[in-house]
């Protein structure tokens, strides 16, 4: 599987995450009423379910694709901003794991 297929993988992954993280709040907002802890809850959740994002570099140069700068955005690059590398190319079977 490419780079970029499971950079975009990660992000369909965050999409259904962040949908429990409302999900939550709002089940224990009408349960218990307002609640800071479970605001808080819902954002460890969404902080430890993205830290995979970090892994997800150029082969060539090491860019993160996730990054367009200084912002780091929704959706993976398809070919690195940095280098031109096409990140949709699979990758060979003994890199990545």
């Amino acid at each position: 599987m490419s780079l970029y297929r499971r950079a975009a993988n990660h992000a369909w992954r965050m999409v259904a995450v962040l949908a429990l993280a409302v999900l939550l709040v709002v089940v224990v907002d009408r349960i218990y009423g307002h609640s800071t802890i479970a605001f808080a809850a819902a954002i460890l959740l969404l902080i430890i379910a993205n830290t995979p994002m970090l892994r997800f570099n150029c082969t060539r140069c090491g860019k993160n694709v996730f990054f367009r700068g200084v912002f780091v955005v929704l959706w993976p690059n398809r070919i690195c901003t940095r280098c031109g590398e096409d990140i949709d190319d699979q990758l060979p079977k003994n890199v990545g794991g």
